[in-house]
This record gives structure tokens, sequence and C-alpha cells, in this order.
């Protein structure tokens, strides 16, 4: 294994240098990222924008490690996840990176505090520090009420808070969202929202996240990345982001 980084003297949680994702469609080659160079410094919130099949999502699955770029490097906290075993990738993925997807992946014969208990199972924590800790997790995200509940006993927007306590529960220092409202009403859309903003501000999490909703990036995002068929075409500082204390207002 490559020798470890301090986290301290990594400015970047995450660094992409030229990444590729290319793959054959018949006789097409789809270039679903197409050398992208991107830094992204810890604790910044930042917002991937452009059409549908521009590569955000498959930008965001390449950082998450579900996927690996045909060529380029993609370092987190100073370690180049493009260089990992799959059993390395895992555990990368269990405890350094938090994921929220639109269509919320909970297991549905599996009640709340165990669908946010999962991750700490494969990492092996005590079962007594599970149930402390998916406790605290789901008092944060204003679920303590519906411990014991199955996915199709709640709404949308409590199902969606169920999966952020759940990627949280390992507390990783990057959370990687994609489309997090897009399964959701716009009201309870803003309070998941909400959420991910206070994490990034509390906790000084850094925030990637995948939107179609320029709104919304304006509102939470410090930054904002335009993407555009594979290729980063646009990125600048977003100075009408709302700071968290006035959204709680």
């Amino acid at each position: 294994m490559p020798p470890t980084i301090s986290n301290e003297l990594v400015p970047f949680a995450v660094e992409t240098d030229n990444i590729n994702k290319h793959y054959p469609m018949g006789e097409t080659l789809i270039r679903a990222v197409d050398g992208i160079s991107l830094e992204i410094a810890k604790g910044e919130f930042v917002a991937l924008l452009g059409p549908s099949g521009s590569g955000k999502s498959s930008l965001l699955n390449l950082m998450a490690g579900l996927d690996r770029p045909t060529s380029g490097s993609i370092l987190v906290e100073g370690r180049n996840i493009s260089e990992l075993s799959r059993n390395e990738l895992a555990q990368y993925r269990l405890k350094a990176v938090g994921m929220v997807f639109q269509s919320f992946n909970l297991i549905a014969s599996m009640n709340v505090i165990e669908n946010v208990e999962l991750p700490m199972r494969f990492a092996e924590i005590d079962r007594g520090d599970r149930d402390r800790l998916a406790r605290e997790a789901l008092q944060r995200v204003g679920l303590s009420g519906r411990l014991r509940h199955r996915p199709a006993e709640l709404s949308g927007g409590e199902q969606q808070r169920t999966a952020l306590a759940r990627a949280l529960i390992n507390r990783p220092q990057l959370l990687l969202a994609d489309e997090p409202t897009g399964n959701l009403d716009s009201q309870t859309g803003m309070e998941i929202m909400d959420l991910i903003g206070e994490f990034n501000d509390s906790l000084g999490m850094t925030v990637v996240m995948v939107t179609h909703e320029r709104s919304l990036a304006e509102r939470y995002a410090g930054r904002m990345v335009f993407l555009a068929d594979g290729k980063l075409v646009g990125d600048q500082a977003n100075v009408r982001a709302v700071p968290v204390q006035k959204r709680r207002r």
C-alpha cells in the first residue's frame, strides 16, 4: 500500500488530474468524463451542474469509487483512489465517504435504525455503540420518533433523512450527493438541503452535489462547476449562496 499522507498536510479534499471515463457503445466511443482536472478544498460545498448526459453523475461516481477512470488520477485526502484494490475501495466507501442518492437506496426489509446501523455492521463496530450512534444520527436529522418504521411507512423526505443519517454514521469528511432532492417536493427538498448545508457548516464536511436545479446550487453551494459533454466548461465562486444563519430563519 502507498504511504499514508497526513490529512493536515493535504489542502484539498478531492483532486482530479485529467481523468477520463470512456466506454464503447457499438461503434461509438462514449466520453462520459473527458479530461477533467478539478481541485476541491476541504470544507467546500461544490455543486456540479449541466444538462442530462453532461457527465455530472459519472464524475461523482468516480469520486465515490463506484467506477474507475479509464485514465487519469483521483486523489481524496491525498490518496489516489484510482489505484486502490476492490477491497480497499470498499473500505474507502465505508469509512471515508458518505453517499446520498435521488432514489434513497434504503433496504425495504429493515427498519429505520437498522438501515442506519448497516454501515457500522460492516465496519464491525460493537452492537451497543451501533445503537447509540444510530440514535444520535437520527436525532440529528429529526427522526427520533420513527426508529422502528420501515421505508414504505415513511414519506419521501423521511426516507431521504434516513439516507442522510446512514451516509453520516461513520463520520466521513466527504459527502457526495446525487440529485438529493430529485424525488421530493420543493418544501421537503429545501429541508433536506438545509440539513446538508448544516453538515457542511457545523461539521466542516466537504460536500459535492450533483443537481440540475441552478436555484438550489445558488442558494446552498459556495462554488458552481459546470459540465457539458463530459468536459469542465465553467467554474465559479457563488456569491449568492445564503449563509446558514439566514436559511434557518
